[in-house]
């Protein structure tokens, strides 16, 4: 609750810093308040559970754990921002604010026991979205992309409300743990079709909010048109807070209607697979590549959600939270790197890349890893990320799922090796040749990343359970 009261009145305050026109003074700003928040997040890990807003929102381990995971994405973030400050952006005040305001509906997605809670967190969230999609407002890239996704996410949130009003005809409630007991003991048989048809309604629309296919579609053209540090962003935050909320919703409010959405929840898995990774494959750009990366990575976390078994604390729990604070990681290292990248040689396709492991060592050095972990590989975050979630899986006997994801995972591996590839092996030409200029702070932030990463894949069980 801490965190909700400080991100929403240093979100005010950031808004009346930009009348000194002085962006030098707003970057240290947010990432001051962002370390107070953290700090405020981890000091409420020690007290027993609270309830908020009449029980609508509760702060438990649950909680703390993924706030922690977004606050500190956002916080790894900032310093790419970077370009922003130096360019005078006059908006700057403006896109800070809505990064925290952002924060603000991630919080209450993940502590949400009410499902109002739920639909006020995802549109404080998505708003924020919309706006920041189109924040480069002289490219037609960006104001596509800010149309499309405002319009595909309208239609998501109508259909999600759609389902949490079909949810609420059918128990009488919208509190989680009410739900529960309703669904567990319907009063009145007649009204479970309306009941089944408010899940399913649901389902589809937080699907569309995590890239889950087949509501996917809007994914790579959004994350291609949106500034690469906003589409780190999205990537990342939203994801994490977006199954956050998925996971709570199924183990805690239906885990008695278990048999009706597991299969449908097995079907979108095995199909976002298959679309991320296939689709990931057959790009050209470093951009797009790892906008249908983050479809797979959706379906990898679907199979947390699977193996779930109506716990918030068992191993497929944990799994989801390493996973995602892996995947955070990482997908940051890669943006931060290609947006640094980007912005020096005006292009994000893979011949961009060229020849930048002898021209900047370090970012070359940060891509690799992130890329190995993103793929999986062993001593990153990543594996061990799938290992957890995957191990849970087979525990509940999803053997086929498992066995399709571990090959879709051998799909991935080519084409996060492209990046590479075209770093240490292709030689830079032209006006790609010069080094890219890199700040003390992005160095810095660009090695803890890495060293981060490498972390997780050598020391996992200092995270891999604390759920």
């Amino acid at each position: 609750m801490t965190s909700i009261i400080l991100l929403s009145i240093f979100g005010i305050v950031q808004l009346f810093l930009g009348f000194l026109r002085s962006n030098k003074v707003l970057l240290p700003g947010v990432l001051l308040v962002l370390l107070a928040v953290f700090g405020a997040n981890l000091a409420d890990w020690n007290h027993a559970p609270q309830s908020f807003f009449n029980q609508m929102l509760t702060v438990d381990h649950y909680t703390v754990a993924f706030t922690g995971i977004v606050v500190l994405t956002a916080l790894l973030l900032l310093p790419f921002s970077r370009s922003y400050v130096v360019a005078h952006e006059p908006n700057l005040a403006e896109y800070y604010a809505l990064l925290l305001f952002s924060l603000v509906g991630a919080i209450m997605m993940i502590g949400y026991d009410h499902l109002l809670m739920l639909f006020v967190g995802i549109e404080i969230l998505s708003i924020s979205m919309y706006v920041l999609a189109g924040a480069s407002k002289r490219d037609s890239r960006s104001n596509e992309a800010a149309l499309k996704y405002f319009l595909m996410g309208a239609f998501a949130t109508g259909i999600l409300l759609f389902g949490i009003a079909l949810l609420y005809g059918a128990t009488g409630t919208f509190a989680l743990s009410q739900i529960a007991t309703a669904v567990a003991a319907p009063a009145n048989a007649s009204l479970l079709p309306m009941l089944y048809i408010g899940i399913l309604l649901m389902i589809i629309g937080i699907g569309f909010k995590v890239s889950a296919a087949p509501f996917h579609f809007w994914t790579p053209d959004v994350y291609e048109g949106t500034p690469t540090f906003f589409t780190a962003f999205m990537s990342t935050v939203v994801k994490t807070a977006g199954f956050a909320a998925f996971l709570k919703l199924l183990a805690v409010a239906l885990p008695a209607a278990q048999g009706f959405w597991a299969p449908t929840i097995q079907a979108m898995c095995a199909l976002t697979l298959l679309l991320g990774n296939v689709g990931a494959a057959a790009q050209t750009t470093t951009k797009r590549m790892l906008a249908y990366s983050s479809v797979s990575h959706a379906g990898y976390l679907l199979i947390g959600l699977v193996a779930g078994n109506g716990s918030l604390t068992g191993p497929a729990a944990n799994g989801i939270f390493f996973y995602s604070l892996a995947y955070s990681i990482a997908t940051v290292a890669a943006f931060g790197v290609l947006k640094l990248v980007a912005d020096h040689r005006q292009r994000d396709d893979y011949a961009g890349l060229n020849g930048l492991g002898k021209t900047n060592p370090l970012l070359a050095f940060v891509m690799t890893v992130a890329m190995l972990s993103l793929a999986g590989i062993p001593l990153t975050g990543g594996f061990f990320g799938k290992f957890f979630l995957l191990t849970a899986a087979v525990g509940q006997g999803h053997i086929g799922l498992v066995v399709f994801a571990v090959i879709m995972s051998m799909v991935g591996i080519y084409y996060y090796l492209r990046p590479i590839i075209a770093m240490y092996l292709r030689p830079a030409e032209g006006p790609t040749a010069d080094a890219v200029p890199v700040d003390g702070l992005q160095s810095f932030t660009l090695g803890l990343l890495a060293l981060l990463t490498i972390a997780l894949g050598i020391l996992p069980g200092l995270l891999s359970g604390i759920l």
